[in-house]
């Protein structure tokens, strides 16, 4: 049958798809476009993910944990023992790392004090280490990758006794640093910050401060991942879950305004923000033979009562989402090294699982990689709505390093995109669709086909 709408062939600035999709061959009986696939990991980025090493990882965890404390109020000019002397070291450490980029990162302490406050009682300054790796094309576009290197012990203001911190944050930090060496040496398109933050345990100070810095300097930061409690797949049961990682992503914005909350309301879109777009990216280029791992995405900020670095970002409005471990043993955090009823309890080296950390660090290597080599994710992007119709009209702004577009639909109910619709070099598409029936977003495609995460889209008359 033919189709009432056919793509504009004179055009390259709007293309027309019907419901019957074009070209025919590709129609699928559910409506236009081809079934949406994950993005397989090319020869770069399964290379990348080999170089990651798991002895490192567990060197960088064990030599944390043997500054005793890194406690936020612990001291900061003893050469062995708090807070002061792992700051030292992984500023060291990324260096050293550093030091192979030929000059593209740079690594800097970002300090500032915290005045009195909660968990703060006393003027504090609190130190960021972070290492940017300056993109080739478009450094004006940030991916950043953060752990936190501050530890605690079960009374939150002891400063004083032992905090090892293997899992939390040792792992994170770990995942950061690892993958700061093995990406310093190739060359992506954008930005990509390798943090170390301090400050989390007393109340995110140290990521707050970092997603501030970057909002006052105007900064595209794209995507934000914590990776906080990462060491281990082993529950308080006993059982393990050595090929899964969850990652937390929020629906309602956490910076949301009222009037976008009205509006959010009125047409949906509560399952469609950035970090829900985010993560549905990650699970896309990330779960496959070359990380091993499962992506537990959970449609929820953090676990309940709980909170991560990611939020500071996401109160910027950045898209930030967070890793964790998928089923966590609380004897081993947040408490005493101690023993107790023959139960050794201590957030401790020996219980962390580094192949698991290894393996974290890979799917983060993934998203990572796959975001800063593809075009970043459009913007502008828009659904007609001055007229009642039955079709549905998408526009967006051009995008840098796109070769193409699609656009993307799926059933309301349905959790992630079904459908691609190859829009080509246009900057807008009308679809045979009913936007009151359907959901739609935008990514980009760049060269050799790689993907950006989607957009979806704001009415406008």
């Amino acid at each position: 049958m033919t189709s009432r709408r056919a793509f504009l062939a004179a055009s390259a600035a709007s293309v027309v798809v019907s419901a019957a999709g074009v070209p025919a061959a590709a129609a699928q009986p559910g409506g236009p476009g081809v079934p949406v696939r994950p993005q397989r990991p090319g020869p770069d980025l399964r290379a990348l993910l080999r170089q990651v090493d798991e002895r490192r990882i567990e060197a960088t965890v064990r030599r944390l944990a043997a500054f005793g404390t890194r406690h936020t109020l612990s001291a900061q000019d003893d050469p062995v023992r708090g807070i002061g002397a792992a700051r030292d070291w992984l500023f060291a450490q990324f260096q050293q790392v550093a030091a192979a980029s030929q000059g593209r990162m740079t690594v800097e302490l970002q300090s500032y004090v915290q005045p009195p406050a909660d968990r703060i009682p006393v003027p504090t300054k609190i130190t960021n280490v972070v290492a940017t790796l300056r993109g080739s094309t478009e450094p004006g576009r940030v991916y950043v990758v953060s752990g936190h290197y501050d530890s605690r012990r079960t009374d939150v203001m002891d400063f004083t006794g032992d905090a090892p911190g293997a899992d939390d944050d040792a792992s994170g930090v770990a995942v950061s640093l690892e993958l700061a060496r093995v990406l310093s040496t190739r060359q992506s398109a954008a930005t990509i910050v390798f943090a170390a933050v301090a400050g989390e345990e007393q109340g995110l100070y140290g990521a707050r401060y970092l997603a501030q810095q970057f909002k006052a300097a105007g900064t595209d930061v794209q995507a934000m991942f914590t990776d906080d409690i990462v060491g281990s797949s082993r529950a308080d049961d006993g059982t393990r879950d050595p090929t899964t990682v969850r990652l937390f992503a929020e629906g309602v914005p956490t910076a949301e305004t009222p009037a976008e909350a009205n509006l959010r309301r009125s047409i949906g879109g509560e399952n469609d923000s950035p970090p829900r777009q985010l993560a549905r990216f990650v699970k896309s280029v990330a779960e496959n033979d070359a990380t091993g791992m499962t992506v537990r995405v959970i449609y929820r900020r953090d676990r309940y009562l709980r909170g991560g670095d990611h939020i500071g970002f996401l109160e910027q409005g950045y898209p930030a989402a967070r890793f964790t471990e998928p089923a966590e043993d609380f004897a081993h955090q947040h408490q005493d090294v101690r023993v107790e009823n023959g139960v050794q309890y201590g957030d401790l080296p020996e219980f962390c699982d580094f192949p698991f950390i290894a393996r974290v660090a890979r799917v983060n290597g993934a998203a990572l990689w796959s975001l800063a080599t593809a075009p970043g994710t459009p913007k502008g992007v828009k659904i007609r709505t001055a007229a009642l119709t039955n079709d549905s009209e998408l526009l967006w702004d051009a995008t840098p390093g796109a070769v193409g577009y699609e656009v993307l639909w799926r059933e309301t109910t349905a959790p992630d995109w079904t459908h691609a619709i190859d829009a080509g070099p246009a900057l807008t598409a009308k679809i045979d669709l009913s936007k009151d029936n359907v959901f739609f977003a935008v990514r980009a495609v760049g060269p050799g086909g790689r993907r950006s995460p989607a957009a979806f889209p704001a009415p406008v008359s």
